[in-house]
């Protein structure tokens, strides 16, 4: 777990570090030379019961409260410092509010340079602060009085620290730090050279693990890159899990390539998103009303970038809370349930934050959201409404939730309302709905197309506003259920099949009698219905479906008796495997050369003939021709 601090420029912070784990985190000449934190510093804490736990000191001064936010990203307990000479300061309280806008489990008030003051003025401060305090996420903070100096107060600090580490331990757990066996994320707050090791990046793990060999991608940019090495409070791991300080040795990307702000995954589901929807909240004090043409900075985790609120009523006042679409400049890689802090104004000051109730929509306009239920299972079910027919990603849940696979799994399970269609969920009501408008298609077309075997498959995807998948599993259920009968490519009402008409049946034998007469000479289709009516091709297709009439090429059908007393006349006198001449077959047959093509054709689809350089080969159409 980590501990950070937070407060007013100058009040300490890095003294009570140094006095709490022996570490000076501040390593730049630029921070000694001025006196104050610039960047982010890093030194191990150890607790008893607890082990060695990481520290962050960041920045108290108000031109580096981005970093001070990096920083403060991770943490799982705050260790809020104020100068008992000073008291509370607007960055003291500017660091509140942040603190409160991410939610911070649990913290501890340090009142430092006790050893500067008397008696009856610390209690002075320590009432100040109590007052602050008040409202926020560490209303029920202890407050203890230390001296870096004279170590007044080290003890029951680390004690307290202890204390709030156990309770924020408990919160961190049902939180974005669900365990190891969640996905892997490392928001990026440094990255360096090493001689001989090459690029190296640190950070808070956020959640998952990360062993060494593996392979990660870092986000955004999606650039991939393998693990060479672990460290943990500068010893080697083979491993790192959620809520430690890790460094990372990488092989195949440039430092240049990993900027404060980058993200460390390794899972697929992982992307970056330069629009969120999201609930978003302004401090009472807040210095600016914030519309959609406000620009504002966006800082999650170890990112900041640029963006825009549109919120759902136009614009949100101090103090207001509403859903929005969050704008960025520049992409993110984000989760459900992440928090996040807005900046703005003039002079920057810090204005609200807010939740991420869906870092990644599958529409470039989110609709806002109706106020309600803003759980797992709700987001949920409102991100498989607003899909309809299209279902969402499974793959992509767990990011969009912000919950562990393994936890959406065991949801899902307990939910009858979802449709698996391969790697989408679809609702289930969604899917009824689609049930019911293929059905009634399917009945719309038997009564259009009443002398069909069935309507094609193709042509019923196409009739209804849904991905093909979808169709075809829905097809699947609904033939499982015994209310259709899928043939091919065809698909029919279960236990349907054409009905002739009285009038349909005088024509059907008309029909066939006609082609009982021409034989192997048979009129085109074209003629055929110029001669008996419009009901002609339909009917000759049932008539080749039941096997009494034969399909030849040119648009032309025969009487299936014709066509098998030819094949009987060409059997008893051709030899199998003999090549034969078209005019040879044709005064075999005593039929034209037109109509003798369209026969070889289709004796060629049979098999019984076989086209070769010089005509036909024969290769008999039941055993009983001659052997050569």
């Amino acid at each position: 777990m980590i501990v950070g601090t937070a407060g007013h420029v100058d009040h300490g912070k890095t003294a009570l570090v140094r006095a709490l784990t022996g570490v000076d985190t501040d390593r730049l000449p630029e921070e000694k030379r001025r006196g104050i934190t610039i960047e982010l510093g890093f030194a191990p804490l150890p607790l008893p019961g607890l082990g060695t736990l990481g520290m962050v000191d960041v920045p108290g001064h108000e031109a580096f409260v981005r970093t001070m936010l990096a920083g403060a990203s991770g943490i799982d307990v705050a260790l809020l410092v104020v100068a008992a000479d000073e008291g509370v300061m607007p960055q003291t309280r500017e660091h509140l509010a942040i603190l409160s806008l991410l939610a911070i489990p649990a913290g501890v008030v340090a009142v430092t340079k006790c050893d500067l003051v008397d008696p009856e003025w610390l209690a002075l401060v320590i009432e100040d602060v109590r007052g602050a305090v008040a409202g926020t996420s560490l209303a029920d903070a202890p407050v203890i009085a230390t001296s870096a100096t004279t170590g007044e107060g080290l003890g029951a600090l680390r004690e307290a620290l202890g204390a709030a580490m156990r309770r924020g331990a408990g919160e961190a757990a049902t939180g974005h730090r669900a365990g190891g066996e969640d996905l892997f994320r490392m928001p990026v707050d440094r990255a360096f050279s090493v001689r001989g090791t090459g690029t190296v990046v640190t950070g808070t793990v956020w959640s998952g693990t990360l062993r060494r060999e593996a392979v990660v991608r870092l986000l955004p940019g999606d650039r991939s890159a393998r693990v060479r090495g672990l460290q943990v409070h500068g010893a080697a791991a083979d491993g790192v899990g959620p809520g430690t300080r890790a460094a990372v040795a990488l092989v195949g990307v440039d430092v240049g390539e990993v900027p404060r702000g980058a993200t460390l995954v390794t899972d697929a589901a992982w992307s970056s998103s330069r629009l969120w929807r999201a609930d978003v909240h302004l401090l009472d004090e807040a210095t600016a009303v914030v519309g959609a043409r406000t620009n504002v900075r966006v800082h999650l985790g170890t990112a900041d970038v640029g963006g825009r609120i549109v919120a759902a009523g136009g614009t949100l006042e101090p103090g207001a809370r509403g859903e929005a679409r969050v704008v960025l400049d520049a992409p993110i890689a984000a989760r459900g349930g992440d928090r996040f802090v807005l900046r703005g104004g003039s002079p920057l000051a810090t204005l609200g934050g807010g939740v991420i109730l869906d870092p990644a929509p599958s529409v470039r306009r989110p609709r806002p959201w109706p106020p309600g239920d803003r759980s797992v299972d709700g987001r949920l079910g409102a991100l498989l409404a607003e899909s309809g027919a299209d279902g969402v990603a499974a793959r992509g849940l767990p990011v969009r939730l912000g919950v562990p696979p393994a936890l959406l799994d065991r949801m899902l399970r307990d939910r009858g309302d979802v449709l698996r269609v391969g790697g989408r969920l679809v609702a289930a009501s969604v899917a009824e709905a689609l049930r019911r408008a293929l059905l009634d298609r399917l009945v719309a077309w038997h009564r259009e197309a009443p002398l069909e075997a069935g309507m094609s498959v193709q042509a019923l995807r196409a009739s209804v506003a849904a991905p093909p998948d979808v169709c075809d599993a829905v097809l699947a259920e609904l033939a499982a259920a015994g209310a259709v009968t899928v043939d091919g490519a065809l698909v029919r009402e279960r236990g349907w099949a054409p009905t002739l008409t009285p009038g349909q049946q005088a024509l059907a034998a008309r029909l066939a009698e006609r082609l009982a007469a021409a034989g192997l000479e048979a009129p085109t289709v074209t003629e055929l219905t110029t001669e008996l009516g419009r009901e002609v091709p339909a009917l000759l297709a049932l008539a080749e479906r039941q096997g009494m009439v034969v399909a030849l090429g040119g648009e032309r059908y025969c009487d299936a008796s014709s066509v098998a007393g030819a094949v009987a006349r060409l059997e008893a006198t051709l030899v199998v495997g003999a090549v034969y001449q078209p005019g040879a077959l044709r005064e075999a047959l005593g039929i034209s050369r037109k109509h003798l093509m369209s026969l070889l054709e289709q004796l060629d689809r049979q098999g019984v003939t076989e086209r070769a350089a010089e005509g036909r080969r024969w290769r008999g159409g039941g055993g009983t021709s001659r052997a050569t």
